[in-house]
């Protein structure tokens, strides 16, 4: 398993929190999400042999989010 750190621009409420979990819970190899709203990031624990860093933030994207690796 790898973790990454995801920064996440667009949350505002519980239910964008709600929406960033579904969009990365949805992607295959995906073990546990952990979404911060105030910190604006999303913590991701992933099998590396199923997903990687840049698909799990194109899903996020994909549900009206703007996201990308965080340093």
């Amino acid at each position: 398993m790898e973790t990454v750190i995801l920064a996440v621009d667009g949350m505002s409420c519980a239910a964008c929190v709600r929406g960033v979990e579904q969009a990365l819970n949805g992607c295959a190899g995906v073990a546990q999400v952990s979404v911060d709203l105030a910190a604006g990031k999303a913590k991701v624990q992933f099998d590396p042999q199923q997903t990687d860093a840049a698909q799990l933030a194109a899903a996020v994207e994909a549900a009206g989010f703007d996201a990308a690796v965080a340093d």
